[in-house]
This record gives C-alpha cells, sequence and structure tokens, in this order.
C-alpha cells in the first residue's frame, strides 16, 4: 500500500483533497491533506516544505502537488523518503525563478486568452474565481466553497527563488487536465516537455480536478500505486 502526501496549491486548504481522501483510503491506501500556512506572511517556500514534511507519515511516500504546491513540493526531496512525485496542473518552476516571474515567463495569460477564445468565451471578461475554477464543479462542493471563509494566499512564497538547480531526481509524472481554464493543456503540455523532459498525462476536468473528477484523478495515482 502507498502513503500519498497531498499538497494543495493557492490558498492552502487541506479541503481541497476531500474528495480524493477517503477514495484512497477505502483502496487500503493512506492518504495525508496537508494545510499550508497560506495566510502567514512570514512564511516562504521553506516555510511550506517545512509544513509539508511535518505533516507526512515516515517510511516511502508519493508527493501530489497540485498548481501552486509544484513551487514548494519539491523542496523535500531530501528531507522526506519520495518514491515518486505527481504533479496535478502545477506550477513547475525554473532554477532561480520566482512563483511571481513563473506566470510570464511561460506565458500562462496569454494561453489562457486563447482558450477562452477557442471555447468560444470572452477573453476581455473580468476574472471570475467562480468560471475559471468552478465551472466543472459539482453545485453543492460549489455551494460549500462558497459557505467556506474566502481563502487568503499570501504573496510571500511568490517572492521566493526556486532554490534547485534542477529538477529532483526522483520518478515523476504530471497529469493535465484538458479543460483547466487557468493552465491550458496546451500550455501544461509545452511547459513540461521542455522544463521536465517528460510529457504529461491528460485526465478530464478543469484545474480543481480533485473536486471536479476526483474518482478519474484517484485511478491514475493508483494505475502505479503497490
Amino acid at each position: 500500500m502507498t502513503s500519498f502526501v497531498l499538497v494543495p496549491g493557492a490558498g492552502g486548504q487541506a479541503w481541497y483533497w476531500h474528495r480524493v481522501v477517503p477514495l484512497l483510503e477505502e483502496r487500503g491506501h493512506t492518504a495525508v491533506p496537508v494545510e499550508l500556512p497560506a495566510t502567514d506572511d512570514t512564511a516562504g517556500l521553506a516555510e511550506y516544505a517545512d509544513t509539508i514534511v511535518a505533516a507526512s507519515p515516515q517510511g516511502e511516500v508519493v508527493v501530489v502537488a497540485h498548481s501552486m504546491g509544484g513551487l514548494s513540493a519539491p523542496l523535500v526531496v531530501d528531507r522526506l523518503d519520495v518514491r515518486e512525485f505527481v504533479l496535478v496542473n502545477a506550477m513547475t518552476p525554473g532554477p532561480g525563478e520566482t512563483g511571481g516571474e513563473w506566470w510570464d515567463a511561460v506565458g500562462q495569460e496569454q494561453a489562457a486568452r486563447e482558450f477562452a477564445h477557442a471555447q468560444g468565451r470572452d477573453p476581455d471578461a473580468p476574472f471570475d474565481v467562480w468560471d475559471v475554477f468552478f465551472h466543472d464543479v459539482p453545485p453543492e462542493i460549489t455551494a460549500a466553497a462558497k459557505a467556506m471563509p474566502e481563502p487568503v494566499q499570501s504573496d510571500r512564497p511568490f517572492a521566493d527563488p526556486f532554490p534547485l538547480a534542477a529538477w529532483p531526481d526522483v520518478p515523476t509524472r504530471f497529469l493535465a487536465s484538458r479543460d483547466d481554464r487557468l493552465f491550458p493543456l496546451k500550455l501544461q503540455r509545452r511547459i513540461v516537455r521542455e522544463r521536465l523532459g517528460i510529457e504529461v498525462e491528460e485526465i478530464p476536468g478543469g484545474h480543481l480536478v480533485a473536486l471536479s473528477e476526483p474518482v478519474a484523478l484517484v485511478e491514475r495515482l493508483l494505475d502505479r500505486a503497490g
């Protein structure tokens, strides 16, 4: 059986994984959703990595990182027995690149505009978190999200240069959602090919795939699990 450490994206909420955790556990695996210090303006990538390490079980783990989680998850490589990294619609920083610089460096804005146009959406429409992130999330899950306090994400970790000289020498997979409106599939394919030298594995769903397509995500996580 496998121990999965589940790292959320911006906002740092362990709740993001609440539909995935029981599906992994009912298959006999361990699933640990991490709550990151997203509201702490003193917490940078090092503190996020500390939080991931502190939450992780002993022994071999698979680290699953969503979105912004891709900035901090690789920093645990020398502190945990990482069997595999699984990146899910994740940011993949280059050496010395900050999370704040990443957006322009990879061309995220233009890619999102092109995808909106291709889908018949207005590329000039004001940013709407519910349209971009929750367009494919079930209504009851969206309602639960709206009933919670609005997630807060400090800008602090986006200012930290990625400290590693290269991506960790650990088996890595990248799962990319075909209907991600924030990081469109075409963009993710290019970034991952250029920066990690691998091909993405396409999965259904939008950016918040753990909320919209938890079964499909879990099946892909488990297709190599012991």
